[in-house]
């Protein structure tokens, strides 16, 4: 028997557990868990970390029930990878092992006022006031805000702060720290990709900053220590695979790049997920944009490798949209069914949706954005509305995608593609239509869990698995080509754009109203 790499692929929406084979990647078996998201005001955005550890720990146990029946011994998985939603976080109590409050995810809105403070203080109003450390523009989106809005106003997070007993990491670190031991010895430790959209991350000397934590007041004690995305940071301690080793950690984001074996500079995917995040690696040196994307780590695959660097294009809303049309508004009653009724539709009628719930990501940066549908006219029904969601999410990824190219001066010639809404087959055709380019995906969608299933079983210890050019896996995928004039994709894009400025500055934070219109 082959030996087998597992990934805990611990996403906004859902935690999968899947199994890999480490020569020849294919995927054995696997589980997914949904998770349950709560939103307890306007704009925040939360879920419960104990949630998140049980969904974990299902996953594992019913994948291991699964690969019994298939009559593969568990003894054959030789290594466990985690990948995660970034920047969402966390802070736990390290002498009880208990959350002390909810995990505030990554789309959360609850920061804005801070975010506009630190800008407004910022020499020149910069939001890029600390990109030349960080990479990134001061934002709600990434982690060092968002800890410090739990140390200001979470009167728990601030007693276990001053008692030593508090405890900060992303989502990766949070399981990490579980699955290795919790209370009992569990590791604390983060790796570069994921330490890297935290803002408190120094992107050239590949460590905490004293400085950036001192601008966030952020107590340097209580951070995770950071290690290489493949290195065995501790061993399983309980259930069905106990005593295997956590031998690789990677942000979702890089994990699809690793996936995508996007090893070269000038490669690059969009992965379609909860968001959509468009990757293009930029080698071992940090390329700083000046077109609205992000300088993030991509990997660093072992210790004693460089590290190499991305680009990134954000979007914040693709796959959320389709589960706003579902829960919210009851359009739908599953996922899949979109497909349906924009099919149905085959055109938006001039109706244009700009799913702007957390404000806009790349490239405006530009949190006082609201969602917008405009263009309604009595023709238009919910087909049309299907249709139109599904091609902002196009029109997004064209954006970031014309981003990159003037940042980079050489055009894609293609996009690979990858996530849970590339099975969408409509999508997949406007998307080739709108970019005027290729889509490639691969036929095995699980991206992210097979990057850093690789990095796992290519980590020092375990080394089951080559990461050498010649030895990758050969991976089938499909091609989707343009089918429409490039002219009437300019002009649908160019009425986008318009109906993106009437979505801008909508919300600003002062004075504040409550539901009822009055003043608070």
């Amino acid at each position: 028997m082959d030996p087998l790499v597992a990934a805990i692929d611990q996403g906004t929406s859902s935690t999968r557990f899947l199994v890999f084979n480490a020569k020849t990647a294919e995927l054995i078996s696997h589980h997914q868990v949904e998770i349950n998201q709560s939103f307890p005001k306007e704009g925040w955005v939360e879920e419960d970390p104990r949630e998140i550890m049980q969904s974990v720990h299902e996953c594992i146990e019913r994948t291991c029930e699964k690969l019994c029946k298939l009559n593969i011994d568990v003894s054959n998985i030789k290594a466990v990878g985690v990948t995660n939603q970034r920047e969402t976080t966390l802070v736990w109590d390290k002498d009880t092992g208990e959350p002390l409050y909810n995990a505030i995810v990554w789309l959360d809105l609850r920061t804005q006022s801070t975010v506009e403070r630190l800008i407004n203080k910022a020499p020149g109003r910069n939001k890029n006031h600390l990109r030349h450390k960080t990479g990134l523009p001061i934002s709600t989106y990434f982690s060092a805000v968002k800890l410090r809005w739990l140390l200001d106003n979470v009167d728990e997070v601030h007693e276990a702060f001053l008692s030593q007993r508090a405890m900060f990491g992303t989502v990766d670190s949070w399981i990490i720290w579980c699955l290795t031991g919790g209370k009992n010895g569990g590791v604390h430790c983060t790796d570069v990709s994921n330490a890297s959209r935290t803002m408190l991350f120094n992107i050239h000397t590949m460590d905490w900053d004293p400085e950036l934590c001192r601008y966030f007041d952020i107590p340097m004690e209580i951070l995770p220590s950071v290690r290489s995305s493949s290195e065995i940071y501790g061993w399983m301690k309980s259930g069905s695979l106990a005593g295997v080793p956590i031998s690789g950690c990677l942000g979702d984001q890089s994990a699809a790049l690793v996936g995508q074996m996007c090893f070269n500079e000038g490669q690059a995917k969009n992965t379609y997920g909860t968001g959509c995040f468009l990757l293009r690696n930029t080698g071992t040196k940090p390329v700083i944009s000046d077109h609205g994307l992000l300088t993030t780590v991509a990997y660093k695959l072992g210790k004693d490798e460089p590290a190499c660097y991305a680009l990134e294009g954000s979007v914040a809303i693709a796959g959320a949209v389709v589960r706003w049309l579902k829960d919210n508004m009851g359009m739908v009653q599953s996922s899949s069914e979109i497909e349906k009724l924009a099919a149905a539709a085959g055109t938006s009628y001039g109706c244009y949706f700009v799913p702007a719930f957390s404000g806009l990501y790349a490239p405006y940066w530009e949190p006082s954005a609201r969602g917008i549908i405009c263009g309604l006219t009595q023709f238009t029904n919910r087909n049309h509305l299907a249709f139109a969601a599904l091609e902002a999410v196009c029109f997004q990824t064209r954006e970031i995608l014309d981003a990159m190219n003037q940042d980079s001066g050489v055009p894609l010639t293609q996009l690979k593609v990858d996530g849970g809404m590339t099975s969408n087959r409509l999508l997949m055709q406007l998307q080739a239509d709108i970019l005027c380019i290729p889509v490639v995906r691969p036929t095995m969608s699980e991206t992210t869990a097979l990057g850093v299933a690789m990095a796992a079983g290519a980590a020092e210890g375990v080394g089951v698995w080559s990461l050498s050019p010649g030895q990758l896996p050969h991976v089938t995928s499909e091609r989707y080509e343009p089918q429409i004039n490039s002219e009437e994709s300019e002009y649908r894009f160019a009425r986008w754009k318009k109906a993106v400025q009437k979505a801008m500055n909508w919300e600003t934070t002062e004075p504040c109203y409550n539901g009822s219109g009055h003043s608070q």
